[in-house]
């Protein structure tokens, strides 16, 4: 222990002795390791360690994939779900329902996202709740009608009663009724995303769905769980098949494989990058540890003449290295708190799972510790063995800068210098793509026009206007009203319709067609403004009028991708299609007389628009009235004159002036936002920010290092440089020399780093949408990488020119 101690005074003080190189040293490894823990604490909080439930990996999502290919939820009824109970590889039905509340005894109304939530759901999710009590069995007793209570999420809380400790027995208004508040979720209890918990009473009515997750016992595989799920839920295909395709396969998916598994790649791309960040501060700081070993190969050798032993010498800095990366990772950790909020704030908004908590936690700490760890070896090695190696005899009678020139130390330089620029190049490579990938994507066409429009969700209260007419009427007169707002310029209703993403995905049948394998459609609810508001031209035939779309006419307009599919002739008009899965479910559902089983006749082709995403391609698609099937809410379109969110208050009061208890989602936003807020927009931003930062550090790393080993190069050169002048050596000559001298190190690196980016653009590929091979981007790359390492090298070597000859004769 009293050695080791020696050992870091000793280093102490020679890092203390050498201010300029200790900065550099330990912003490189600040920089590197900063950057890998926020990187790294994205991960942990999104992969590795994102719900607070105890058992978050035996609950999973019940789905079903169909032969086709595409993945739902199953939803199954009261009855169903107490079959579910009984299944030897269940534990618990996580069962629940959602509804759009009022939040009355306010001036104004205002929507709650409420879930009424089976009542062991608190007890089996294992996170006890801030204040008071979760829901109990007693709350929700078979037979009876619920009890009024309510458990307050952690966000309502604090926003509605400004986080009062006191708020337990007091009484929240919800639709005019009241409910006595028992407890307040826990921060991270987010489950869904709700206002407010309510018990929840499993009906026998087999048309009343429920959404469920399915908590599996200890041990039971996901595999097995899907085996014996099967058979049961063919048995309920039987008893309801609307609600199944014909063939299907049971899938359960853990919480988290279909929230990340778009960015999940993403993350992965990001701590490559992170990584290959490190790596490069590493050689860094390995460069200017073996250039700052020349200067001390008298020292080391003295200390061997004396009688230190190689190991004490390799233990003497290695403990430099190690004390280096202490002090890198401590100013890292602070710099990554810096670096996490400005991911923070790129991260996409629907990527992760609302109890996903990205911060600085302890497992992240010690992972910070050991990348200094491993760090403070990786760079302090190799030194440590190059440097222990002085031959005392050669250094007790020569100089020592002669030694540092040996060609073994220059080699060494140039091993480090050409890894440093092959890796960032390899980063810079990566940027390019991402960023290649995303310019493609913000360019995409869209089909539409989303400048100047928004979309206001409205929802209905829980069985009101619950016959067609009504609804249908409804829905019109809140239209027409906003429509009158005062720069707006039209509105239209788009129950299920506002792109990049919309639609329902459906089978459909067309009269006298065969019925093709994957015969599917996006199915489009909307009324006959929507076109206008969206600018979607027409291309062929008409769209429905108002007078059909109050009587929900059995109408259909297609647009341009399903007519050249499935109409290759050019003769859609008149044909006449069936869409099997539009349903009557009162009062959830109103749908119009006569439509189930009925055919439509396709009245007109629209050009195609963005209905998947903005990288998927365009589905086939069928727009219909509305009318025909009215679930509790819809969303209004409103194009203005302005920007249309500044119009908010007034559409809002538009609405009130219909119905006073009329309340609007929560978040409305314009369809501007609509796009950004897309996973792939926002995936590729993100990508694109992180990217490019780090490949600029990267740059600038490698400049440095580069610069340090020309300088110390030059140093060392003094004598000689000082020679050749004195014997009328031109300055471009001498420049020359020391260009040359790194020029194989940089084109060596480069032509490494060309092929790792040949070698990894399948890799890349898959997660990036640019193209790394791309001529352009390597050819930018080589230029900015030989530019960059030249302006590192200008400095030195216009030093090596101004070389007095008469000093450096005298240098020895």
């Amino acid at each position: 222990m009293h050695t080791w101690l020696q050992d870091v005074r000793y280093s102490l003080r020679q890092l203390i002795k050498s201010p300029g190189f200790t900065l550099t040293a330990v912003v490189s490894l600040a920089l590197g390791i900063g950057a890998t823990t926020a990187v790294f604490s994205v991960i942990y909080a999104a992969l590795i360690n994102p719900y607070p439930y105890p058992a978050a990996d035996r609950i999973v999502r019940l789905t079903i994939t169909s032969k086709a290919g595409s993945s739902d939820w199953v939803n199954p009824n009261g009855p169903q779900i107490r079959q579910l109970r009984q299944l030897p590889v269940v534990e618990s039905v996580l069962a629940m329902d959602f509804q759009s509340l009022i939040l009355t005894a306010h001036d104004l109304p205002e929507n709650v996202n409420a879930i009424t939530l089976i009542s062991n759901g608190f007890d089996d999710l294992g996170v006890p709740p801030l204040l008071g009590r979760g829901l109990l069995p007693s709350d929700a007793i078979d037979g009876q009608e619920p009890q009024p209570v309510v458990v307050l999420s952690y966000r309502f809380w604090r926003k509605q009663f400004f986080a009062n400790p006191d708020v337990l027995g007091n009484t929240l208004q919800l639709d005019r009724k009241n409910y006595q508040i028992v407890g307040v979720a826990a921060p991270r209890f987010t489950w869904y995303i709700a206002d407010v918990y309510l018990p929840l009473k499993l009906t026998q009515d087999p048309g009343k769905m429920y959404v469920v997750d399915l908590l599996l016992k200890r041990g039971v595989t996901y595999h097995a769980a899907d085996a014996a799920l099967q058979p049961v839920l063919e048995q309920f295909a039987k008893d309801m098949p609307k609600h199944f395709p014909e063939l299907f396969k049971v899938k359960v998916e853990g919480l988290n494989e279909w929230v990340v598994s778009s960015i999940s790649g993403t993350l992965y791309l990001l701590f490559g990058a992170v990584t290959l960040l490190l790596a490069i501060g590493c050689g860094n700081v390995s460069i200017l540890l073996l250039a700052r070993g020349a200067v001390r190969q008298h020292e080391l050798a003295v200390r061997a003449a004396v009688g230190a032993p190689r190991s004490r010498i390799v233990r003497q800095l290695l403990t430099e290295s190690l004390l280096l990366a202490a002090i890198g990772a401590l100013l890292g950790v602070l710099t990554s708190y810096g670096i996490l909020a400005g991911i923070k704030a790129l991260l996409p908004r629907y990527a992760f799972a609302p109890e996903v908590a990205v911060r600085i936690n302890l497992p992240v700490l010690f992972f910070s510790v050991a990348v200094a760890l491993g760090t403070g070896v990786l760079f302090g090695w190799w030194p440590a063995l190059q440097l222990s190696r002085t031959q005392v005899g050669q250094m007790m009678q020569s100089n020592a800068r002669r030694v540092a020139g040996s060609v073994r130390g220059r080699n060494t330089h140039n091993v480090l210098i050409a890894g440093q620029i092959a890796l960032t190049m390899l980063l810079l490579a990566g940027a390019g793509s991402v960023m290649q990938g995303f310019v493609r994507l913000i360019h995409t066409p869209l089909g539409y026009d989303p400048h100047n429009v928004m979309s206001v969700g409205i929802p209905l209260r829980e069985n009101s206007y619950t016959t067609w007419a009504s609804r249908a009427v409804y829905f019109e007169q809140l239209r027409a009203k906003v429509a009158e707002t005062p720069a707006v310029t039209m509105a239209a209703i788009s129950s299920n319709a506002t792109p990049p993403r919309n639609g329902w995905n459906s089978r459909f049948e067309i009269l006298g067609k065969p019925e093709m394998e994957q015969q599917m459609a996006s199915i489009n609810l909307v009324n006959p403004g929507y076109f206008a508001v969206l600018r979607i031209p027409l291309l062929q035939g008409r769209v429905w009028n108002e007078t059909e779309n109050h009587d929900g006419a059995h109408v259909a307009v297609i647009n341009r991708t399903l007519a050249q599919r499935y109409f290759p002739n050019g003769d859609a008009i008149g044909h006449l299609v069936k869409l099997p899965t539009v349903e009557d479910r009162p009062p959830e559902v109103l749908s119009a007389p006569n439509i189930a089983d009925s055919w439509l006749q396709i009245v007109g082709i629209v050009e195609d628009a963005r209905n998947d995403g903005l990288r998927n391609p365009i589905k086939p698609a069928v727009f219909v009235p509305y009318t025909l099937s009215m679930r509790e809410g819809t969303q209004i379109l409103v194009r203005s004159e302005v920007p249309p969110l500044t119009l908010l208050h007034a559409v809002r009061a538009q609405l009130l002036a219909v119905n006073p208890d009329q309340q609007t989602w929560n978040e409305i936003e314009d369809l501007d936002s609509w796009i950004s807020n897309e996973p792939e927009w926002q995936q590729d931003h993100l990508a694109a920010w992180i990217f490019g930062v780090f490949a600029w550090l990267a740059l600038a790393l490698a400049a440095v290092g580069l610069y340090s080993v020309v300088s110390y190069t030059v140093a060392q050169r003094t004598k000689e440089f000082g020679i050749r002048i004195a014997l009328g050596a031109q300055s471009g000559h001498v420049l020359r020399i020391v260009f040359v001298s790194t020029l194989g190190s940089v084109a060596t690196g480069i032509l490494a780093g060309l092929t790792l980016t040949l070698a990894t653009s399948t890799i890349l590929a898959k997660w990036a949408e640019g193209n790394s091979r791309d001529p352009i981007i390597l050819l930018a790359e080589t230029l900015l990488l030989s530019l960059v390492s030249a302006m590192a090298c200008a400095i030195p070597a216009r030093h090596a020119c101004e070389v007095d000859p008469m000093t450096a004769l005298r240098c020895e």
